[in-house]
């Protein structure tokens, strides 16, 4: 599978231009890839301030990254604040080519910002089928709960969408090459960079990491589309050949 990251800075709380922004920047992609992802709220930024750009699922981004996805012949991934039901979301969109769409709701809430205090957490584990590949979604610091990703299902890919800032950059590094290890899954991560309204700083470190901990998309700290082609059968070959997954523990999440 051929995937393109997207590491870019945001327009604070403003969807049209980093629609605007995207979509120039998918467009100069080539028609081969098969996946393009985004960030964590790539339409605003992290805000804690969701009635200023929520939108819903029949809304104008929603209804963009369809029409994108479509043309470009390509699922896209990234995740928006949307509004359902009178609550906020974190929610990570995956867009196939069809215009199709599955989605998964941030469990983990960023506590140390307020997220928890603004949105409401997701419940539920989403694997997505695409193209022969299950992908397990995840948001930012899902990163630090192990538990929550354990894989179980047999996916083949992790995809990690995040505004991690740079000064705890080291942590992001290391766990996506944990997950990826544990796991024996590729692992993709796309942060942003730049600096948002509230003064944080963002240096990227977008990168892929494969199913041994070996990064092969180096991480890069400027403003950049980077590429990756992912090798199925490869990592079931290891899998197969390690058994490491064998091994893994039963348990049972709790609230």
């Amino acid at each position: 599978m051929k995937t393109a990251l997207i590491q870019s800075p945001l327009y604070w709380e403003s969807p049209k231009q980093n629609r605007d922004y995207f979509e120039e920047k998918i467009n100069t992609i080539s028609d081969d890839i098969d996946l393009i992802v985004l960030p964590e709220m790539f339409t605003s930024g992290f805000t804690m301030s969701p009635e200023n750009v929520a939108e819903t699922m029949k809304g104008e981004t929603v209804t963009w990254a369809k029409s994108l996805a479509k043309a470009k012949k390509t699922a896209i991934t990234g995740s928006l604040v949307i509004e359902e039901n009178s609550n906020f979301y974190n929610r990570m969109v995956f867009v196939f080519p069809s215009g199709e769409i599955q989605f998964y709701d941030k469990k983990h809430l960023f506590t140390l910002a307020g997220e928890d205090k603004v949105y409401t957490s997701g419940t539920q584990k989403i694997i997505v089928d695409y193209l022969g590949w299950k992908i397990c979604l995840q948001v930012c610091y899902d990163l630090r709960f192990p538990v929550f990703s354990r894989n179980f299902e047999d996916y083949d890919l992790l995809i990690y969408v995040a505004s991690w800032p740079k000064i705890r950059i080291n942590a992001w590094d290391t766990l996506l090459k944990a997950r990826a290890i544990e796991n024996m899954s590729y692992a993709i991560g796309v942060n942003r960079i730049g600096e948002d309204n509230n003064g944080y700083q963002y240096t990227g470190h977008s990168q892929v990491v494969d199913f041994l901990g070996n990064c092969i998309v180096e991480p890069v700290e400027s403003e950049s589309i980077l590429f990756a082609e992912l090798n199925k059968k490869e990592m079931l070959q290891s899998r197969q050949k390690l058994g490491f997954l064998n091994d893994r523990d039963a348990f049972e999440i709790k609230k």
